[in-house]
């Protein structure tokens, strides 16, 4: 069974990294599954208060496999709804975790990297760090993580940055609210990150559970229907033929 997702447990921290940087770790069916197995065992581990999530190499995440969205001859094998879905079903899974997530963004977060770092509780980047969500400018939908996003910076600001498109630095990121700690540079990322996580891991356990919670339960964290709904209609737009025309052009 492949593993693209590495877990490792020191003490009362963790750490999940993403393990395709070949793929600039592009969230693929496999990477997913490895995920989903990651937060089983998460979810078992009561003495974790804080789970550190990064990619390794150069990029956080970069989005969607686009070898898994385009639409090859056997339509009915698509994997783009499933891929979608599963996508949808992790992020409401990670932010409903006991323990403090704190995304750890070493470089490009784009699409549903960009979304995996609003769904953390805390994200920490670098000013040259590249982070959005451009699929509109490629006729797609962000609807999977438009919930995470508007929860992160509130509707309006949400807007600007969904329908707008693009990427911009983790300055421009930070300035927005997508990222909450920012380092002036990639080689400072490491040591602010340690920082935080130290500071997070030397407090009350229960108390950082309970307000967890809390908070998930003010903000609707838990109410997985709109974040599936959201793949839903990802997976429509994805499937017109001018999204796939865009996306083709992209990988050729």
């Amino acid at each position: 069974m492949t593993n693209l997702a590495e877990l490792s447990v020191h003490g009362t921290v963790a750490r999940l990294t993403l393990t395709r940087p070949e793929q600039r770790n592009a969230l693929s069916t496999d990477l997913l599954e490895s995920m989903h197995r990651a937060v089983d065992r998460l979810a078992e581990a009561s003495d974790v208060v804080v789970l550190v999530m990064t990619g390794a190499g150069k990029c956080f995440c970069s989005g969607m496999d686009l070898r898994e969205v385009l639409i090859g001859e056997d339509r009915d094998a698509w994997p783009g709804p499933q891929l979608l879905e599963s996508l949808a079903r992790f992020t409401v899974r990670l932010r409903a975790l006991p323990m403090v997530v704190v995304a750890s963004v070493n470089g490009a977060a784009i699409g549903g990297g960009c979304g995996l770092a609003c769904v953390a509780d805390i994200c920490i980047s670098h000013a040259d760090a590249r982070i959005g969500y451009p699929e509109v400018d490629l006729g797609l939908c962000p609807a999977v993580v438009a919930p995470w996003v508007i929860r992160k910076i509130g509707p309006g600001r949400a807007r600007r940055v969904l329908l707008s498109g693009g990427v911009m630095s983790g300055t421009e990121a930070h300035a927005l609210g997508l990222v909450d700690h920012l380092a002036p540079s990639v080689d400072q990322l490491a040591p602010l990150t340690d920082r935080l996580v130290q500071r997070l891991s030397s407090g009350g356990p229960a108390a950082l559970r309970a307000t967890k919670s809390l908070l998930n339960t003010l903000d609707g964290s838990l109410e997985a229907a709109p974040v599936l709904e959201g793949a839903r209609l990802s997976a429509e737009v994805l499937a017109s033929p001018d999204a796939q025309k865009a996306l083709s052009a992209r990988r050729s």
